[in-house]
């Protein structure tokens, strides 16, 4: 079955989710930041099939998230190696770890996140990099942008994007407008 693509979206998420959609290729990403480069070490480490793993390991040296390098000749065996591109991932990564350890977590985690010169645990955030102020979903919203089309400018329409949230407001949702 072929996925759709959202490359014609113009929206940097959907853009986003091309190269990064498939629930594997982020635990991928998460353990080549990890120092994990072996084919054999994602398999063992993700529990992914073989086939699944080829295919998308190529999907992440195609979309320059992973370099696909050679280290032995005979048999040809390669290593990924996780480029600029792929390591600028992180914050999405650490992002999703917060969210899935506030709203899926135990009480007693398999993985916390630390300060790698401290050990110290980390509880991250979203933070405006130009202020340095703590943003929360109440805080955010999209706007057009200059690519936008007439159908983005009016789904991302100021007043009627206040109104959608006025509805949601009712029922505890506070959405960034996305």
């Amino acid at each position: 079955m072929r996925r759709t693509s959202f490359q014609a979206m113009g929206c940097p998420i959907a853009g986003a989710l091309e190269h990064v959609g498939d629930w594997w290729t982020l635990l991928i990403v998460r353990d080549a930041l990890d120092g994990f480069t072996r084919f054999d070490e994602f398999e063992r480490n993700l529990g992914i099939a073989p086939t699944m793993l080829t295919r998308r390991l190529r999907t992440l040296v195609e979309s320059g998230l992973l370099e696909r390098r050679r280290y032995n000749q005979s048999p040809p065996r390669y290593e990924y190696l996780i480029t600029d591109k792929g390591r600028d991932l992180s914050p999405v990564i650490v992002a999703l770890y917060a969210w899935g350890r506030k709203h899926t977590g135990s009480n007693a985690p398999s993985v916390v996140l630390t300060d790698q010169d401290t050990d110290e645990e980390i509880v991250p955030g979203l933070v405006d990099q130009r202020s340095g102020r703590p943003l929360s979903a109440v805080d955010l919203a999209f706007l057009p942008g200059p690519g936008a089309d007439p159908f983005m400018r009016e789904r991302l329409d100021p007043e009627l994007r206040a109104a959608r949230r006025r509805r949601g407001a009712g029922n505890g949702d506070s959405s960034a407008g996305a």
